[in-house]
């Protein structure tokens, strides 16, 4: 288990760490952290980083993943016409024909989809989109807010009063999903109304549910705030791990500058 520390253009400290966990025989999660090679295009598309939880059996969930996180760096790199928020919706729409068109050439891996969560970081604005149940956290200061909303059975409860946020983590129908890629006819990101401006020392923390689901936002945000990046993945992994690791675990935090 090591962690990946990235070393990105100036402005920003960037890290992540994936783990199979305790219990799963494989790791059906994929991310990625992305940079344009070139100064020029660094100026226009700034920053992606992705991170996608698969699901759909052994290899579908897998594969449903690294197509996702695939597809959306591709087109992202590729068709960007100068706006981040609608190429991150394009993509988007991509990884989900992508997927479906994958099952249909591989009708063992029938019902395969995947979360997805994926930021970009332009002049120190942020724009995401984001389907499933992994989730973008901001933390600033003593803060932490969640940017994401689940896309969740549970998290529908959640919406309308009927179970308790504070409940939502071990309701035994938490990992049904109401919105997947790969999964239904259509796919509609959540994003944001407007860019969101970042203050220098903001921390951006993405993860899958096996993160969140055994670590509460409080923990979350104090571990972070009290480490640099590459530490803070390897203590929220251990944590995890320590408590039991029912499922992929993977974490991906972002330092903008001060």
């Amino acid at each position: 288990m090591a962690v990946d520390v990235k070393t990105p253009k100036p402005g920003i400290e960037a890290a992540s760490l994936t783990d199979v966990g305790r219990q799963r025989s494989n790791n059906e999660d994929s991310y990625l952290y992305w940079e344009p090679d070139s100064d020029q295009d660094f100026r226009r598309k700034g920053r992606l980083a992705i991170v996608a939880d698969g699901m759909g059996g052994y290899e579908g969930g897998q594969e449903a993943s690294r197509l996702a996180v695939e597809t959306v760096r591709s087109v992202y790199d590729n068709t960007f016409g100068g706006d981040p928020q609608g190429t991150l919706i394009a993509a988007f729409e991509s990884a989900h024909q992508n997927i479906q068109r994958f099952a249909l050439d591989h009708p063992e891996f029938y019902g395969m989809g995947t979360t997805c969560t994926a930021l970009s970081i332009v002049d120190r604005l942020l724009y995401f989109a984001h389907v499933g149940d992994s989730r973008l956290y901001l933390i600033r200061a003593d803060s932490i807010s969640r940017l994401t909303r689940d896309h969740s059975y549970v998290g529908r409860l959640v919406e309308t009063g009927i179970v308790r946020s504070e409940d939502a983590e071990s309701h035994p129908q938490r990992h049904i999903l109401t919105a997947a890629l790969g999964s239904g006819r259509e796919v509609t990101p959540q994003i944001p109304e407007h860019p969101f401006p970042l203050e220098g020392g903001d921390t951006l923390l993405v993860c899958t549910d096996g993160l969140w689901g055994v670590i509460g936002d409080p923990d979350l945000a104090r571990i972070v705030q009290a480490n640099p990046p590459a530490e803070a993945c390897d203590k929220l992994v251990s944590m995890a791990l320590e408590r039991g690791g029912p499922d992929n675990i993977t974490v991906l935090v972002l330092r903008v500058s001060s």
